[in-house]
């Protein structure tokens, strides 16, 4: 097996209806993994279920509100039925609420919070519960937990999502730590993306020229593309190799670490 190989394994990928989720789901079965698709938008989901499954690969969907902790522990339960077993959780589901700080809307962070904070936290405990000796799984594994350019840049117009998604670097390290002193066998890791243009890296450069920092939507785009070494945004296929490879056999001895993917955005 090469150290990219994932046949035999199975993975959760949360959020993964679409967008970056999707990519890494499609990814993952490339790789040789069973594929479970966790979301609250069902006929989205089954649809990427579906074409992942017309490759040829093992695909399922499970319904999933990270928010919710019954809902994580019938989408665990479920995943294990559709494709026998756990091995990988990917923690991807996000949303990203923009607005200046002197504007904060109370309830527009404790939305993130809720889905950023609490649905990757739930996550991690989940996968812990199943993967672990003893659990409904029980063979060890990888959480790989999607944070984001933003938990290590000062970029306008997204200090709420900045703040959970720098939450969800330090929770990384703290799970991977309780998992080796406990003797879980699973590895925890995140990775941070930069910006790519699906529906939300969208959304984000149409929201800070409303909030007016920018002039225009190219010229907030150019502002992230100036500040990034590389010269350009991030590709799907970018950020879904990585989740690979901090899943794989190649990562074996990468636990509680952070791996930017943000063409040197935030360094």
């Amino acid at each position: 097996m090469g150290a990219y190989d994932l046949t035999g394994r199975s993975a959760l990928v949360t959020g993964g209806a679409r967008g970056l989720g999707a990519g890494m789901a499609e990814a993952l079965a490339s790789a040789g993994a069973n594929v479970v698709i966790g979301d609250i938008q069902e006929d989205l989901g089954r649809a990427t279920a579906d074409s992942i499954k017309q490759s040829g690969a093992n695909a399922a969907f499970v319904h999933l509100d990270v928010t919710d902790d019954a809902s994580w522990q019938q989408a665990i339960s479920a995943s294990i039925a559709e494709v026998g077993g756990l091995d990988i959780l990917v923690n991807n589901a996000g949303i990203e609420i923009s607005g200046l700080v002197a504007d904060l809307d109370p309830q527009d962070v404790s939305r993130m919070l809720e889905v950023n904070v609490l649905g990757t936290s739930l996550g991690v405990k989940h996968a812990f519960r199943a993967m672990r000796p003893g659990g409904a799984a029980g063979n060890g594994g990888a959480v790989v937990n999607i944070a984001s350019v933003a938990a290590t840049i000062a970029f306008p117009g997204i200090a709420g999502y900045s703040a959970t998604k720098s939450a969800v670097d330090r929770l990384t390290r703290v799970a991977a730590m309780e998992s080796g002193k406990l003797g879980y066998g699973v590895r925890v890791n995140c990775v941070y993306p930069g910006l790519v243009p699906t529906d939300m890296g969208n959304q984000l450069a149409a929201d800070v020229v409303q909030l007016g920092l920018f002039p225009s939507i190219e010229e907030a785009i150019g502002a992230v593309v100036g500040q990034t070494p590389s010269g350009r945004l991030g590709e799907v296929s970018d950020m879904a190799d990585a989740v690979v490879f901090l899943a794989s056999d190649a990562a074996r001895f990468i636990t509680g670490a952070g791996l930017p993917v943000d063409g040197g955005m935030g360094m």
